[in-house]
């Protein structure tokens, strides 16, 4: 079975006072390779999500460029008028499980 494509894996989240993501840590795919940390705030994290990109969270494996450690699929949960970004579909807020807070 081929292996899904993704096009962005994100490493760690901060989180504002109010819950909202403010920023994440971040690599983006760059052709067959993936970029350097990029930080991404949460406007444009949406932006990426909304234009179908695909995000999950891991984290880049030690002496191996570009090959990760896959954790969770990101995803863009809609609840009225609000937007979360969450791992569940269930999310009543921005969560992403398992991504470590810097």
């Amino acid at each position: 079975m081929a292996e899904k494509k993704f096009d962005g894996v994100i490493e760690a989240v901060r989180y504002a006072r109010n819950g909202q993501i403010e920023w994440v840590r971040a690599y983006e795919r760059r052709g067959p390779t993936f970029s350097d940390r990029v930080l991404l705030d949460r406007k444009t994290l949406l932006e990426r999500l909304r234009s179908k990109k695909q995000f999950i969270t891991g984290q880049r494996q030690k002496f191996h460029a570009s090959t990760f450690s896959r954790e969770r699929s990101v995803q863009l949960v809609k609840h009225g008028d609000r937007e979360y970004i969450a791992t569940r579909a269930d999310a009543a807020r921005d969560e992403l499980e398992g991504a470590p807070v810097f």
